[in-house]
């Protein structure tokens, strides 16, 4: 019998009450439970970035977080990026780059290039290969990626 519990969270600026197993981590539930399967499911361990989601600000892997553990958190997926108005400048950057390739890895890797922007408007090319060594890309699509934040950050997709 899986032991559930009761957690306060806001999820793409909607505040959520959730009853969650403890076992669960946050990416069964955000795909299983809430339906939000744009953050994708493939190693499970931690190492490719597929499942990357920002909570309070920091780019995390949701295959490693226990979902009780988002307690009081505020949780933003790759759902939660697209504007009134349309797709975000990053999110239009990587179109108009043709930073999508087969697109698996595009969720984590938004959301990593998402947290990195918000912490440094301005990176460096440096920067943004720090910031997003944690997301794996199997279709070498990095040029591209680092190009598509590159101009977000420069306002040039806007």
């Amino acid at each position: 019998m899986n032991r559930t519990l009761t957690i306060e969270t806001t999820i793409n600026g909607r505040r959520r009450s959730l009853d969650v197993a403890v076992n669960h981590t946050l990416l069964d539930v955000l795909r299983d439970d809430i339906d939000l399967t744009g953050t994708k499911e493939c190693c499970v361990v931690g190492e490719c970035g597929a499942c990357t989601v920002i909570i309070d600000g920091r780019p995390m892997n949701s295959c490693l977080m226990l979902a009780v553990e988002i307690d009081g958190s505020e949780v933003t997926t790759v759902e939660g990026l697209e504007l009134e108005e349309g797709l975000s400048p990053l999110q239009g950057a990587f179109l108009d780059e043709g930073a999508t390739q087969c697109g698996f890895c595009i969720p984590g890797q938004l959301m990593a290039a998402t947290a990195l922007l918000q912490q440094n408007p301005d990176p460096t090319v440096e920067e943004i290969q720090e910031g997003l060594a944690g997301n794996l890309c199997r279709c070498a699509g990095y040029e591209q990626i680092t190009k598509a934040v590159l101009a977000a950050a420069r306002g040039v997709k806007q």
